[in-house]
């Protein structure tokens, strides 16, 4: 599997990486541990978590259970952590379950990285995210209404000059090794790197956000931030949830689903979504390919990836995935690709 570089980080991840927000829902610790050892046979040597997981949905009672379910496999597994890159994340502002939903500080980063390491069994947390940023976020379906004009920015750059400055004394520590965003935006990413450059700290090498064939924000001014400043994309829901495999074509609903437990899919079930989803599909099946396999190799293929991250639920939708993680598209697929998207922009 290719290997590409995490940012100036001195790490190398693969191209494509192990997300792990079903484990503890969806997905219990035996199946889960199966994934582990299924994505490490296939080359997949990095694996993403969070504080908060699982997901669909959120509930008091679960928090942390992905990270104990990855370190107990840990455990059970001495000497394979080397072979891995883990990432995970400290929760902000508005997660009630974790701190009482207090937004990220320089108070709550190490408490919050000692809890994700007891979880982890672990030493060291490879790359340290933080999930969504204290000001807000175009996120989420947020960009339709998201009013960044009461933000003030001297507490802004004040609060992420302090947040660097206590992610080094966890860098010193040797509890992580490199930070990086997630459902950030080009300014936010941009002054994260100047306020790391002042300080001294560790600066973002990547930035974790929603990225598909039908969620195609990433592509205008993060595109140039990550050109100019070295910071990859880490695309998570790179099937769009689902919409992007065909499952739920002409309203289908399969039980387990996502959608069956979520039924607006955090808020990307819009009357438009079905039939854009629909056209990428068919394209896939005109040209003879899954459309799993062609949304994750056109996602692999765009010039600012790092590295693309799927989730599956059980093993066999995990030794589906990674059937089709060779696959090249030709030049001819890809401006098909793009047609679509003129005709399709922004489903949800």
């Amino acid at each position: 599997m290719k290997m590409n570089p995490l940012g100036t980080s001195g790490l190398m991840v693969s191209e494509f990486c192990l997300g792990t927000m079903t484990y503890g829902s969806q997905t219990n610790m035996a199946d889960a541990h199966a994934q582990i050892d299924q994505a490490l046979a296939a080359g997949i040597t990095f694996v993403d978590t969070a504080e908060m997981y699982p997901v669909n949905p959120v509930r008091a009672e679960t928090i942390g259970r992905s990270e104990e379910i990855i370190g107990a496999w840990i455990a059970a597994n001495p000497g394979r952590r080397a072979g891995l890159v883990l990432a995970s994340k400290h929760s902000g502002e508005g997660m009630a379950h974790t701190r009482g939903g207090a937004p990220i500080s320089a108070a709550s980063i190490p408490q919050a990285i000692e809890g994700s390491l007891r979880r982890l069994r672990c030493d060291v947390i490879d790359l340290y995210q933080f999930h969504w940023p204290n000001r807000g976020s175009y996120m989420f379906r947020k960009n339709w209404a998201y009013n960044p004009f009461g933000q003030n920015r001297a507490e802004t750059i004040a609060h992420m000059e302090e947040a660097i400055g206590a992610l080094q004394l966890q860098v010193e520590k040797g509890n992580i090794r490199a930070f990086g965003l997630s459902n950030e935006s080009a300014w936010g990413t941009t002054q994260w790197c100047m306020a790391a450059e002042r300080v001294g700290g560790p600066r973002p090498v990547s930035i974790q956000n929603e990225y598909s064939l039908l969620c195609r924000l990433f592509d205008t001014d993060l595109a140039e931030v990550s050109a100019n400043e070295n910071v990859g994309l880490l695309a998570f829901s790179p099937l769009a949830a689902g919409y992007l495999t065909g499952k739920y074509a002409n309203g289908a609903v399969p039980p387990g689903s996502r959608m069956s437990l979520v039924p607006e899919m955090g808020g990307r079930n819009s009357p438009r979504v079905g039939p854009a989803a629909a056209a990428y599909v068919a394209l896939a099946r005109a040209h003879g390919l899954d459309p799993v396999h062609m949304a994750l190799a056109w996602a692999a293929q765009r010039p600012f990836m790092t590295s693309v991250i799927f989730g599956a639920t059980t093993q066999a939708q995990l030794g589906h995935i990674l059937q089709g993680l060779d696959l090249q598209l030709s030049a001819e697929i890809l401006a098909q690709i793009d047609d679509l998207h003129r005709a399709h922009p922004m489903p949800y």
